[in-house]
């Protein structure tokens, strides 16, 4: 489906904040200069009656993102929680974006769950409510067990959206091909790998079966963490469309009033959401991707339950290892090692300069300390970033990119629950607790016990993988080069050091 067709989306989503009055409104947000709102006005006023009209009621920038469909809802979920980068009016706006959409009926919800399961809704569930909690790709119902009576929650995707969210896709795929042509500094964000990467993590996102798993393993990951909490899949009663959890009373995180006539001190629960994820994403390399305000509660007894496991972030043991280095560093205020890190791990090519990159970054970090945390502008500091990353010729990790994503949510929500909060203080103490197990003489012993698992695995299948790949290295060798005899000698040389290796890992297999 891509192709120059989705220039119509593209043209169309232009109109549609034209028309909406979105486009003035993001452009206040981020202070446009006059030549900018002067072109964008011109552009978009003749074709504004191309544009989606949406719901006068709304807002309009919710008004305009709910028009032009599920993956731009997305989007501005996201921006929704930082006030600090599109502005109060603007946050106030999309936050109503996660969690208070337009429903569809409770009968089209029903036939989605009769056909899924194979089963009537009354034989099911004794009790099925109206929607109580509608969202960008699926909405939530209010049920009973009818054999066991318990409460649960029913998640119900919306009809046709595979086919809406393509849609989307595909008009994203275009955007960024046209930005790759006409900006080819762009290049090293590569666009296209980003949308791809999106792609992916949104098409996991509408299969609820594989939420339910992510659900489930996540559970486990952290069932030991004070404070928080999970509703239980209900794997009987779930399927690709429709997923049953148990139902778990609480406030909403976003609603503030209330939380405080809860009783719950907010600075405390601004402090465990970072908490939370920086543990999850360092010790278990697994976290929650979307933990927006409508994916979060706060139960009677304190604990923040979490909901909507569609978007969840893996990153390996090595890129942990990395990114916590990088926080340490930048705690510990030694920009020199945060550099190392970078070169070490291949974020920046080996050809710039060291200490240049050290001062770069010197000149991120330092404004942070001894700063009043409601002065510190991370617009301004993302934007300096961006110039750095872009005068070192860093590319973007498409691996890190949910991490990145979920660091800005996590920070907005807790901000948004406790203003005065800072980020470094609270990351302090997690990220050391993970330098000392994952970086000292007991990791290295840790490490070369895995290395002695894996190498008393594969220590019989060695001979032959050094076989295959000796064979494999002289097919593609040119046959030029065999003419002459001495043209062998480095390969052979090569090939005895490849067998020596083998031997001697063979050897320290049997040893462990």
């Amino acid at each position: 489906m891509r192709g120059p067709h989705n220039i119509w989306r593209l043209l169309r989503t232009g109109a549609t904040l034209e028309r909406t009055g979105a486009m003035k409104i993001i452009l206040d947000a981020y202070e446009a200069p006059p030549l900018l709102r002067m072109a964008a006005r011109i552009a978009g006023w003749p074709i504004q009656w191309l544009g989606l009209k949406g719901d006068p009621s709304m807002p309009p920038a919710t008004r305009a993102l709910t028009a032009l469909g599920p993956a731009y809802i997305k989007f501005g979920q996201v921006l929704s929680t930082r006030p600090d980068l599109v502005g109060d009016d603007l946050a106030r706006q999309l936050r109503v974006l996660q969690d208070r959409l337009p429903p569809f009926s409770i009968e089209a919800a029903k036939e989605t769950v009769e056909d899924e399961l194979g089963e009537s809704v009354d034989a099911i569930y004794s009790e099925f409510s109206e929607p109580v909690a509608a969202a960008s790709i699926a909405q939530v119902h209010h049920a009973r067990l009818a054999e066991t009576g318990e409460e649960v929650a029913v998640k119900v995707l919306r009809p046709g959206i595979e086919r809406a969210f393509r849609k989307d896709i595909d008009a994203f795929y275009l955007a960024a091909s046209i930005i790759e042509f006409l900006s080819p500094a762009s290049r090293r964000l590569r666009p296209s790998d980003v949308i791809a990467h999106f792609d992916g993590v949104v098409r996991g996102e509408l299969d609820l079966r594989l939420e339910a798993a992510s659900a489930s393993t996540f559970q486990t990951n952290t069932a030991g963490d004070e404070g928080f909490g999970l509703p239980q899949v209900k794997w009987q009663q779930s399927g690709r469309r429709v997923m049953t959890m148990s139902w778990v009373d609480g406030s909403p995180m976003g609603d503030n009033d209330a939380l405080d006539a809860a009783g719950h001190d907010r600075n405390k629960l601004g402090e465990r959401v970072l908490t939370l994820f920086l543990n999850h994403a360092l010790r278990d390399g697994y976290f929650h991707a979307d933990m927006h305000q409508g994916n979060l509660k706060v139960a009677p007894d304190g604990r923040i339950i979490a909901y909507d496991f569609g978007i969840m972030g893996h990153i390996d043991e090595y890129t942990r290892r990395v990114y916590a280095e990088i926080l340490y560093g930048f705690i510990k205020r030694d920009y020199t090692r945060v550099a190392l890190v970078h070169f070490e791990a291949g974020y920046v090519p080996a050809d710039r300069d060291v200490d240049e990159f050290a001062r770069a970054l010197r000149a991120v970090g330092e404004p942070i300390f001894g700063m009043d945390a409601t002065k510190i502008s991370m617009g301004r500091l993302l934007s300096y970033l961006f110039d750095v990353t872009e005068r070192f010729g860093m590319e973007t990790r498409t691996e890190l990119i949910l991490l990145q994503r979920t660091m800005v949510v996590v920070e907005g929500v807790a901000r948004s629950l406790s203003p005065q909060l800072n980020i470094w203080e609270v990351a302090q103490p997690v990220v050391e607790a993970y330098i000392r197990r994952n970086l000292g003489p007991r990791a290295l012993v840790r490490d070369l016990g895995r290395t002695g698992e894996v190498l008393a695995r594969f220590g019989p299948r060695l001979p032959h993988l050094v076989q295959g790949l000796l064979i494999q290295q002289m097919n593609s060798v040119d046959d030029n080069r065999y003419k002459n005899r001495g043209s062998r000698k480095p390969y052979f040389w090569a090939a005895g050091g490849v067998a020596v290796g083998a031997a001697v890992a063979s050897a320290v297999a049997a040893l462990l």
